[in-house]
Formats: C-alpha cells, structure tokens, sequence
C-alpha cells in the first residue's frame, strides 16, 4: 500500500475550561463530516452564551494536514483560531471542529497569553474525549438487474462492505461503503459481473 489510509478522530461532543485572570475560555470539540455542519454549531452556542466575548474555532478534515479552516472572532490575528488548529494538528485528529468561547474577564492577557488560553482550551477538551483511529473509506453505488442479486451480494460479503442504502426491484441499486487499501480488489470483481454499473460517490 503507498498510501496510509487510516486517521484519528474523536468520537463524541466534549469540553474542556481553562480560565486566566477572570477570563473563561470554554473548549468544545465535536466529531465533524463536512464544513456545512459548522455554521449550524456556532449559532448554537451563541445562543447558549448570550453574554460571551468571543467564539474563536477552528476545522480539520480528510486527513491531508493542508485542508483546515480558522476563524479569530475579533481576537488579535494569529491568537485564538492559530492555537485552536496547532493542537489539532499536534494532536493529529482530523474531522473535527473545536469552538473555544470566550467571556472576558476585564483584564487584558496579551498575544502570549491569548494564544496559551486557547490552546489550553482545546487541549482540555480534547483529554476530555476519546481518540479514535479510523479508515479513510469511498462510498460507491451499483446499479445492477435483479438477476445478478446473488452474485453481488456475495462479493459484498465476502469482502465485508458496509451497505448504507438499498433498493431492490427489476433494476436494483446498493450504495455501500469500501476501504481504500481494498478498493482495486473490490472494483475488480464487480467489474466481472454483466451489466453492473459502478460509480464514486464520495469519500469518508
């Protein structure tokens, strides 16, 4: 194989506080798929924290290290959504958002000082989870004739893959789920099968 295709991840919502000279930073990773699920959680704490300052974030996602998103909410450029995402890199956990949100205290704490609250904001909340490894994996769909049910089905056992969705009928469709260190062996045998027709969906 000349690609690593496994990632570590959480595996549920958790927080974490750290507080400075009456500062509250509070810390909350969450498992993510996609970038679209972000706006959705941050106007959802800002409707729990009403009165709170800041809400600093950062993404990660797939496991290619280049493909992040930051955001600084009005703190200094580089102190809060920088730091956020430097942990989750140190870390090495992808597919995930942490939000750190932040009630200000009255006093300020400077660059340094900022960028070590939200650092240590995210680090709590990440001890407060549990990492997980995972495999990076496509989702295909077959579309096939009724008559080639059994076949189908067995490579689909044989090979272990996940079904996620299907629907059988005089022409019938299985969308399911394959690692890709097992992509070429799974598409190969598909392939053999008469009138099969495959295609990519997405990756997860």
């Amino acid at each position: 194989m000349l690609f690593d295709d496994t990632y570590q991840t959480i595996t549920s919502t958790s927080e974490g506080i750290f507080r400075d000279k009456g500062s509250k930073f509070i810390g909350y990773a969450y498992p993510i798929k996609n970038e679209q699920e972000v706006k959705h959680i941050i106007t959802k704490l800002k409707a729990e924290h009403a009165k709170a300052r800041h809400f600093c974030w950062a993404i990660r996602l797939t496991p290619d290290r280049n493909v992040f998103k930051l955001n600084d909410d009005g703190e200094p450029s580089g102190t809060a959504g920088r730091p956020i995402l430097n942990t989750l890199l140190s870390a090495d956990v992808t597919n995930i958002l942490v939000v750190v949100v932040r009630y200000f205290g009255g006093t300020l704490l400077g660059v340094p000082g900022l960028i070590n609250a939200y650092k240590s904001a995210t680090i709590e909340a990440l001890n407060a989870n549990t990492i997980i490894s995972k495999t990076v994996n496509d989702v295909y769909e077959v579309n096939f004739d009724y008559l080639e049910m059994n076949p189908i089905m067995r490579i689909i056992k044989d090979e272990q893959l996940e079904i996620i969705k299907q629907e059988f009928d005089m022409q019938c469709a299985i969308q399911f789920e394959v690692r890709k260190a097992n992509l070429n062996t799974v598409l190969g045998k598909l392939e053999k099968i008469e009138g099969a027709k495959i295609k990519y969906l997405y990756t997860i």
